[in-house]
């Protein structure tokens, strides 16, 4: 029987994953000949041989691709033989319109581990160890296709021993586009805090500096970061206090995970999670007795673990005196810094030195954060290890989109054909650095994957600085989004359904289509249109913002509302604000008290009553800690009414005059906290069945920053699927505002494909 030759195009993450080399070494040994490229599309491969070995290779090629390979398409076409008497990798392409997608950056795998604690390796305690299976990809990548010169490794030269495991299809290395050994690879540094080089080993120094308690800051994957010994509560105390960081728990970095368990308990997802090639930062449970220091989490149960994710943090991590605080390299609200001349100017005030190297980074990239959540990850935060890989929908977009995301916790989304593009987390627009990663940001993804937006997703919020970025922008078609519709799309983009489902956003606020702010909403929702169907009951925010920070005056408002001029007596809450006539007063003025929906204000208003927190430092951190304080075994609730009419109103209120009445009769705080998420869980069912009689939908999406709470989410999910809903829930972006617009994106997409029908 004569040869056959085949086309493949195969579509995914397959660049600078090890592709093409398993491709060549799948097809020699199969007797094929033929060639293997990247371009512009993804990997292009022709076969020629036997009938059976070609069948055979096209079978292996998805069932024994690489790690890091995600395949999502091999397209095959017969055509006709040309007598090849080898296989081959030949140059790549760039011609055409990109398709390609880049692989995120990965964690040291563990051959180049035990090569890097070989002492007779090359590459013994060598800091940029990395292979086709591991190491920098999005960070380094300037453009595509994935190769050497278009990475911020082209400066660095390769010497003849790397050039021939780079050039050997049987190596390891075999066209690994970072690969670099202390020869010709980047070098370490130890600085001061003027940018003098320290004298002595880089990791044994920095090693003992921080034994001594000092501050470093530490070079990474997509940025510096600030690192202290988390058992030193001096150093811990210190950091906090130069990065102005008031409360906000660190992350902690542990050599593996025997360290991870002797400071939280670990159950087998989470140790997956731990240890997966993402590496995220996962939160745990602290265990009793933990010898971390009170400064790194004060306050908190939890503690965010993660491990090691390149050849210099465990280098360092071997040589360190105890696990590592390793927080983001910026002062509060400011985005991580990246470059090297950026660190050391906006870092000076607060590091004492500077472990750094030569290689540069290209696209700065926050640390993901990620909790455990029914035997799978639920996103806090998308960034490095996940960025820039693409959340695949059902259905194409006609037309290339740009989703510019919310204002808090930014990412924008990129989409085209069927993949949306999230990115990295930006952060909170509030300042030029932050606002100008959104925008460099936006430029490099739209170079990376070829798009050109013609329609340009954005919130209604019209103070957004996104949403002023978007109609900034000239020709192209403008898509409003409201706040929570996105939330719901999000959700059902997340899990590849289109609705409609009784969607539940729960969040802090969002602009509503009557001009109040929303944030406690049940919505009819699918991904073109929403209809408002419930809502909870809106009470006054009194001196607007300044009671988003000040928690203590929305329980005010709450109490006001429910009690007149009559409040409580013996509420401490009163008597530690003692001007809180004067905001009862403010929060009855409409001009200066907004009215909202939010359920996050209710949480605050709730965590100000018991004492929890009167006064934010961070987003969210009242209904973190009404989180932390809640008794896990109590199983009482509080009852919340709900008004009937066209749209029905619960009554948070309710909820407030039960937790003040416990309080008052002397019932413990963390029994009255679990109490208080019992009834938000009751109350959502209540009005989800009363809904469901309406509608008759019985699917559920829950998303917004509130259904964080993992300890609301399992009392909430297990209520509604108890009553016969499905229940969809985030998995792939975050259920708070970093996943917004990967909701603006679906919703702009199904939109356009309505109105071009």
């Amino acid at each position: 029987m004569g040869s056959i030759r085949y086309e493949v195009r195969v579509e995914g993450v397959v660049q600078g994953v090890g592709f093409r080399p398993f491709v060549h070494s799948l097809a020699t040994r199969l007797g094929l000949a033929g060639h293997v490229r990247n371009d512009v599309h993804g990997v292009f491969i022709e076969i020629e041989g036997a009938a059976d070995a070609a069948e055979h290779f096209l079978c292996s090629l998805r069932y024994e691709a690489p790690p890091l390979a995600v395949i999502e398409k091999i397209a095959v076409e017969s055509i006709e033989p040309v007598s090849d008497d080898e296989f081959r990798i030949v140059g790549s392409t760039s011609a055409g319109s990109r398709a390609t997608l880049v692989s995120a950056d990965s964690a040291t795998c563990a051959d180049c581990l035990r090569e890097m604690f070989d002492p007779a390796d090359r590459r013994f305690g060598y800091a940029f160890t990395n292979c086709t299976n591991c190491g920098p990809r999005f960070t380094v990548v300037r453009d595509i296709p994935y190769d050497r010169p278009l990475t911020t490794m082209s400066a660095f030269d390769m010497c003849a021993r790397c050039a021939a495991e780079y050039h050997d299809p049987g190596d390891r290395r075999f066209h690994a586009q970072p690969v670099c050994c202390p020869e010709c690879g980047p070098r370490l540094r130890l600085v001061d805090a003027a940018g003098a080089t320290l004298p002595g080993d880089p990791i044994a120094e920095a090693a003992a500096a921080l034994g001594r308690g000092e501050i470093l800051s530490v070079k990474g994957l997509g940025g510096y970061h600030l690192a202290v010994d988390a058992t030193d509560q001096d150093a811990s105390s210190a950091l906090r206090k130069r990065k102005h960081r008031e409360d906000k728990p660190f992350a902690v970095m542990v050599r593996d995970l025997a360290q991870a368990r002797e400071l939280c308990a670990v159950n087998e997802v989470e140790a997956a999670l731990l240890a997966s090639r993402r590496r995220p930062i996962v939160l745990l449970d602290m265990l009793p007795g933990s010898r971390i220091a009170p400064a790194v989490a004060p306050g908190n149960r939890q503690l965010g673990l993660m491990l090691p994710y390149t050849p210099l943090h465990h280098l360092l991590l071997r040589d360190a005196p105890g696990p590592l605080v390793l927080t983001s390299g910026n002062v509060s609200d400011e985005p991580i810094a990246y470059r090297d001349d950026e660190a050391l100017h906006r870092l000076a005030g607060i590091a004492d030195g500077f472990l750094t190297h030569d290689r540069p980074i290209h696209m700065r990239t926050d640390d993901s954060v990620v909790r455990s959540f029914r035997g799978r990850g639920m996103l806090v935060r998308r960034s490095r290890g996940y960025a820039p890989e693409p959340v695949a929908l059902p259905r194409e977009f006609p037309r290339p989109v740009l989703a510019c995301g919310a204002e808090l916790k930014n990412t924008f989304s990129v989409a085209k054909n069927r993949h949306v593009f999230v990115s990295h987390h930006i952060g909170d627009l509030e300042n030029y650095e932050t606002l100008r990663s959104f925008t460099t940001g936006i430029e490099h993804f739209t170079r990376l994957f070829d798009v050109e937006p013609a329609v340009v997703a954005h919130d209604l919020h019209p103070e957004y600085l996104s949403t002023k970025y978007a109609v900034d922008l000239d020709d192209v078609d403008l898509v409003g989004v409201q706040h929570h519709h996105a939330h719901i799309a999000s959700c059902l983009a997340d899990n590849g359904a289109d609705g409609p489902v009784l969607g539940v956003a729960f969040d802090g606020l969002g602009y509503g289509t009557d001009g109040t702010i929303w944030g406690g909403e049940f919505l009819r929702a699918d991904l073109v249109d929403f209809q408002r169907l419930a809502h909870l009951e809106p009470v006054p925010l009194p001196g607007g913002t300044t009671a988003i920070k000040q928690p203590w005056r929305t329980a005010v408002a709450y109490l006001s509302g429910r009690y007149g001029d009559d409040l409580p007596t013996g509420l401490d809450l009163l008597r530690r604000n003692e001007t809180w006539p004067e905001v009862a007063a403010v929060a009855r003025q409409r001009a200066h008290s907004p009215l909202t929906s939010s359920a996050g204000r209710l949480f605050d208003a709730v965590a100000a009553i018991l004492g929890v927190r009167d006064a934010i430092n961070y987003e969210g951190q009242a209904a973190i800690e009404l989180e932390q304080l809640a008794d896990r075994d109590e199983r009482g609730g509080y009852p919340a009414s709900v008004s009937t009419g066209n749209v029905l109103r619960a009554q948070g209120a309710d909820l407030v005059a039960a937790v003040v009445d416990d309080l008052r009769s002397g019932t413990p705080g963390p029994v009255i906290a679990a109490r208080f998420h019992t009834g938000i869980a009751a109350m959502i069912h209540d009005v989800c069945v009363r809904l469901r009689e309406r509608t008759g939908l019985a699917e559920v999406a829950l998303s917004g920053g509130v259904f964080q709470n993992m300890l609301l989410l399992h009392r909430v999910v297990a209520r509604l699927e108890s009553s016969g809903f499905r229940v969809l829930v985030h998995s792939r972006v975050p259920p708070n505002d970093g996943g917004v617009s990967l909701g603006q994106a679906a919703i702009a997409g199904a939109r356009d494909r309505g109105a071009r029908r």
